[in-house]
């Protein structure tokens, strides 16, 4: 049998590497309060590096998908992989969320045309985008138990990516201008937070957790609040309400953070790049409540430092493991059931 072309294997959980690079370039924009032009300019240079990546990979998934169709339908069945098919709009979100942070409000009013208009393009696409993959999933557990339904496989940190990543929608929605839908969309995803977070609980509980390859989905946990954070102080709520979205994060950093020995002894996968955006939030949210000579304004830059040698180090893993050809490789067999398949009786 000839064996498949690797861009078989090019699954969604790529574009988590342009998410990242988005935060790590949002949260060295915000530290340029206290480091100066210097943060600017690596924040530009990590922009343009998020973009090229996301437009690489877009690139990449149109040939997947033309080439390899049957590939993407096992995607969207697969308990796991499909709920990282929301990577794709939330990177659009998040470079919006770029641009519109390096562009800045004069920027947005009078800068080239072309340029704000493609802000304003890339974000109604992410964020419509990231509200019907919201739907789509959601659809599912209608079905309950039934073939297709909410099998306890569906429930890891991942699914916080399609059903709770609608608060990323005020980072750039508010200052383009599209206050309303944002403010809706985020309310989507408040809803959910707590009901994702129950489930995956009680699937701890009763079923175990989920594969050892998936530890590094732990720190998406760490996401929602920091995000959430940021979007309160988007909509100009109380300070303090950030300050208690940034405990809760805090809080979920440490918790996954207790997890750091198994996950150094795993072999690097491309679900490692499940550390970067939410470490990357973590850092952005601390800088943003940062005020000079405060506690913030010297764990911000640590959390920052933290942030980008991780990312540091998942860009030389990954360079490493395509040139050793370990990563566009089949998944490991795991004992998960596809979200079409009944459950044993």
């Amino acid at each position: 049998m000839t064996p498949a072309a690797p861009l078989t294997y090019l699954y969604p959980v790529w574009f988590a590497i342009p998410m990242g690079l988005c935060g790590l370039a949002l949260a060295w924009n915000r530290a340029s309060e206290l480091m100066g032009e210097m943060a600017l300019a690596i924040s530009l240079v990590l922009g343009v590096a998020a973009l090229a990546a996301y437009l690489a990979l877009a690139v990449a998934a149109v040939l997947r998908l033309r080439r390899h169709p049957k590939a993407w339908q096992e995607d969207r069945a697969h308990p796991v992989r499909h709920a990282f098919l929301a990577a794709i709009p939330i990177g659009l979100m998040l470079l919006a969320t770029v641009g519109t942070t390096l562009l800045g409000p004069e920027g947005l009013r009078s800068g080239a045309p072309v340029l704000v208009g493609s802000v304003h393009l890339a974000w109604w696409v992410g964020a419509l985008g990231q509200f019907t993959v919201t739907l789509w999933v959601l659809s599912r557990w209608w079905q309950g138990n039934k073939p297709g339904g909410l099998h306890w496989p569906v429930l890891t940190p991942a699914m916080i990516i399609p059903v709770v990543g609608n608060v990323l929608a005020p980072l750039a929605g508010v200052p383009l201008g599209h206050t309303e839908w944002a403010a809706a969309q985020f309310g989507v995803g408040l809803l959910f937070w707590p009901v994702v977070l129950v489930l995956l609980l009680v699937r701890v509980a009763t079923q175990g957790l989920w594969p050892e390859r998936l530890l590094p989905a732990h720190f998406i946990l760490i996401a929602p609040p920091a995000v959430v954070g940021l979007a309160l102080l988007q909509f100009g709520a109380p300070r303090l309400l950030a300050w208690g979205c940034w405990g809760v994060a805090l809080f979920s950093f440490l918790w996954a953070g207790s997890q750091a020995r198994r996950l150094a002894a795993l072999p690097f996968g491309v679900p490692h790049w499940g550390l970067s955006f939410p470490l990357a939030a973590l850092a952005a949210l601390t800088l943003r409540l940062a005020e000079p000579g405060g506690l913030l304004a010297v764990l911000g830059p640590v959390l920052l430092a933290l942030a980008s040698l991780v990312i540091t180090a998942l860009l030389l893993g990954t360079w490493r493991g395509l040139r050793q050809g370990t990563l566009l490789v089949p998944e490991q067999v795991a004992v998960l059931q596809p979200v079409g398949a009944p459950t044993g009786g």
